[in-house]
């Protein structure tokens, strides 16, 4: 069938990720300048990093990428794979919960992807479900 797409296996795209590792840019990449050395970070770097954000605290893309570097010996964390890393984490996250694992059990991606976020809006969640969660973990109203 033309146009029909499978869907994605989540879990699959977690485990099949390179290894996290450290590039230095030959020129400008999304915003990094040329130079950088710039840590591109995997899905399970992205998962234990959200597993460690305590209950009612959020942290900002942002905040996220810049610990990352730090702790990887690296000026930038690469923002796309970031974005694309921490998608594939709340997917998981969702399968789980769809497979009757409670909140609790799951990485808590809500507390760094905003309900009304760009991450979000391409989720199989709703804001509204986001904003839930968030409130079922302590955290204000964004």
């Amino acid at each position: 069938m033309a146009g029909t797409k499978n869907p994605t296996d989540w879990r699959k795209r977690f485990r099949a990720a390179k290894p996290p590792h450290n590039v230095v840019l030959h020129s400008d990449f999304a915003g990094v300048k040329a130079g950088t050395v710039m840590f591109i970070s995997s899905p399970a770097v992205v998962a234990d990093y959200v597993a460690a954000i305590p209950p009612g605290e959020t942290r900002s893309i942002e905040r996220l990428r810049n610990e990352l570097a730090r702790r990887n010996g690296a000026q930038a964390t690469c923002p796309v794979t970031t974005a694309i890393f921490l998608r594939v984490v709340a997917q998981v996250a969702l399968t789980d919960m769809a497979e009757g694992k409670s909140m609790r059990e799951t990485i808590p991606f809500w507390r760094v992807i905003d309900p009304g976020s760009k991450i979000a809006a391409k989720l199989t969640c709703t804001a509204e479900e986001i904003a839930h969660w968030r409130a079922m973990d302590g955290l204000a109203a964004t």
